[in-house]
């Protein structure tokens, strides 16, 4: 396997809170990697390390062969723009824009035209079982189906890597077990490498690889899978 993501010896601190101490652990290209701990133990932190949203205040964090932690701002920027595709706990749809205008928001931002950005999110409402969807708002959406909403917009521009922190977090055991199934499909389908934060084992257990963060350092091993 082909290491895509490392993380080396990371340390950050909140004040005089330390949420790293040293946290280390490598991703493979295309594979799933579920980071699980109790609450305030540093995982959703170590994730947005990974991501380049927050800078760690010492150790390295490298993708495909280059340091991004010492990258300025705009090109952290225009990295998880262009590579990187996220999914939160709560959608967190626009809730001015439609359905299909929220899935295509990565591919606006990336500089698509707005009608070859529509054209690219319509396919996934049938795909992900929401056709007849399109024009609807955030306020006229259950949870499960803003989330494959939120799904689709982190995948519609087939990012490299997809960070998902804590996608289920807010379904019921049902519809976060099909949205689990539709994220990890149509990532190995894509070839998408997934680094997903949850405390729910069964949502882990979606995973190739677990990592267990727990007082800010962390350790890996292979995830038990689910029955079929």
């Amino acid at each position: 396997m082909t290491v895509l993501i490392e993380a080396r010896d990371l340390a950050l601190t909140f004040g005089e809170t330390p949420a790293l101490r040293g946290a280390s652990l490598t991703v493979d290209a295309g594979e799933v990697l579920a980071i699980m701990g109790p609450s305030g133990s540093g995982k959703s932190t170590l994730l947005h390390c990974l991501a380049g949203i927050l800078t760690p205040d010492s150790g390295e964090v490298h993708f495909n062969g280059r340091r991004i932690d010492t990258m300025n701002e705009a090109r952290r920027s225009e990295l998880r723009r262009r590579t990187f595709g996220f999914v939160f706990q709560f959608g967190q749809l626009v809730p001015e824009l439609t359905a299909e205008e929220n899935v295509a928001l990565p591919l606006l931002f990336g500089g698509t035209s707005r009608a070859g950005a529509l054209a690219q999110a319509r396919p996934w409402f049938a795909r992900l079982g929401l056709d007849g969807m399109q024009r609807r708002r955030s306020g006229e959406l259950s949870g499960g189906q803003a989330q494959r909403i939120a799904l689709a917009r982190g995948l519609v521009a087939r990012p490299q890597v997809l960070f998902a922190d804590e996608p289920t977090g807010a379904l019921d055991s049902l519809t976060g077990e099909q949205v689990m199934e539709l994220l990890v499909g149509t990532a190995r389908e894509q070839g998408t490498t997934v680094i997903l934060v949850t405390h729910e084992p069964r949502v882990a257990a979606y995973a190739d690889r677990e990592a267990v963060v727990r007082d800010g350092r962390a350790s890996t091993f292979a995830a038990e899978r689910i029955a079929p």
